[in-house]
């Protein structure tokens, strides 16, 4: 390169070495040395592993974005025009565009690890915005050969993209944030009514629970406003768990009351149990049942124990009601065959009998006979009574008919209502003639009710 080259004056040199001495052996490559920047290829701060992992692409063709003067110099050629970007004395010029062509696929394969990084969406975008910033401040000095304007442009696009994905993820955490904020907001409410409200412990207490398991699920909420929620939440907990303790611990004293209760009433019963005023202590009995339904629970352990006291005790005593109520009914039925005798016997006796007197002192023996036997069974007694009930009937028939043959009144009866019949027609025509018309019409129909209760009286002098 000529002295007076202007770029050899101003491009920093890479890895410059001596030029051999014309004729001689040409020795090793020499190695690269330090140079301003971040390495080309090399780790970069907050790049992780992944971009370091060797990845298989087609190497870059350098010799169409670079050249090596005479002297050595390497060039790289972007669309502001070429600048140097090391020197290479170790051999031919083809090697040394390899080996910085090598450098540039280094720091392409970087961009595509940023870029993978980006679209998978699982990164954060500032840091990936970070990392291609860091690249995109060495391009301009970058000791590679390569398509500069093209990575260039994709970082470019990257650092775009990056933006993007920063502005996104800020609406998603503020969406989050608002969606976590109203949901907790939701469960705090929900967990203060059952504070306040619920009487159905087991299926709220299960609730509450699961409020909190679904608290411990919900993210993106800032500090401040999720402590603020959670001391809603955690104070609508403690006072339902001091509601409900209360309501327990008040259960407790009033099953310890049910407890002395039944077990007075156990005492109560035990008193009656050998009564055998059957009607009234089966009556009392019946009371005591009641006031053990109104006493309430007793502890669990215990409620069980003493209503197989008091059943036991009930039982004993009905057991004795019922036998005797057998015995009972064996001698109910004992006197419904001996009614149903009587009245075989004395039916056709009655009947029979020669005149009304004759009736008389049969149906008096026979309700005599009949109430010294006692009581029948209670399917019996409808028919008995019936039977009985008729001959009584028929009796008393018969003498009404005989007394109303024998009544000096019934003629003078029949006379009055004739005469009533009479001062009603009498007083219908005066008003006809009066011109009261409707009070002759009321008139006549007195008069007619009248004629028919005298009919009805004359008849049954007739008939006697």
């Amino acid at each position: 390169m000529a002295e007076n080259d202007p770029i050899a004056e101003t491009t920093p040199i890479e890895n410059a070495a001596p030029k051999p001495t014309p004729g001689a052996r040409p020795g090793p490559k020499p190695h690269p040395g330090p140079h301003p920047g971040p390495r080309p290829g090399g780790p970069r701060p907050h790049a992780p592993a992944a971009a370091q992992a060797p990845r298989v692409h087609p190497a870059s063709d350098p010799s169409k974005h670079g050249r090596v003067d005479a002297d050595g110099t390497v060039y790289v050629i972007t669309s502001a025009g070429e600048r140097a970007v090391g020197s290479w004395q170790a051999g031919e010029g083809a090697e040394g565009l390899a080996h910085y062509g090598r450098k540039y696929d280094e720091l392409a394969t970087e961009v595509e690890v940023l870029e993978e990084r980006l679209a998978s969406g699982t990164s954060d975008p500032k840091k990936v915005r970070a990392a291609a910033q860091q690249v995109a401040d060495t391009l301009p000095t970058a000791a590679v050969v390569g398509d500069l304007d093209g990575l260039a442009a994709r970082v470019g696009a990257l650092l775009t993209g990056a933006d993007t994905a920063i502005v996104t993820a800020q609406a998603d955490r503020e969406k989050s944030r608002s969606e976590g904020i109203a949901r907790k907001e939701a469960l705090a409410a929900e967990a203060e009514t059952i504070a306040a409200d619920a009487t159905q412990w087991k299926t709220a207490g299960d609730r509450m629970r699961a409020l909190l398991d679904e608290w411990k699920t919900i993210k993106g909420v800032d500090r401040k406003t999720d402590d603020a929620l959670w001391k809603r939440y955690s104070k609508a907990r403690d006072a339902f768990n001091k509601r409900r303790g209360a309501h327990f611990a008040e259960l407790d004293r009033e099953r310890a009351g049910a407890k002395a209760r039944k077990e007075e009433l156990i005492a109560e019963a035990e008193k009656l149990k050998n009564d055998t005023a059957w009607g009234e202590t089966s009556a009392k009995f019946r009371d005591l049942l009641a006031k053990w339904k109104a006493a309430g629970r007793a502890p669990r352990d215990t409620d069980d124990a003493l209503w197989a006291r008091f059943k036991g005790i009930q039982d004993e005593f009905f057991s004795a009601r019922n036998a005797a109520a057998d015995e009972r009914d064996a001698e109910f039925g004992e006197n419904g065959k001996a009614k149903k005798a009587l009245l075989d016997e004395y039916t056709p006796r009655i009947e029979s009998a020669a005149n009304l007197a004759a009736q008389k002192s049969a149906l008096r023996e026979l309700q005599d006979k009949w109430e010294a036997i006692g009581k029948v069974p209670r399917e019996q007694m409808g028919s008995l009574e019936a039977g009985i009930r008729a001959l009584e009937k028929k009796i008393k028939a018969a003498d009404d008919t005989q007394w109303r043959r024998t009544d000096p009144e019934a003629t003078a009866r029949a006379a009055q209502f004739r005469d009533r019949v009479a001062q009603f027609e009498d007083q219908a025509e005066k008003a006809e003639k009066a011109g009261k018309t409707k009070d002759a019409v009321r008139l006549r129909e007195q008069a007619s009710q009248w004629r028919e209760w005298a009919d009805a009286a004359e008849g049954a002098v007739e008939n006697r």
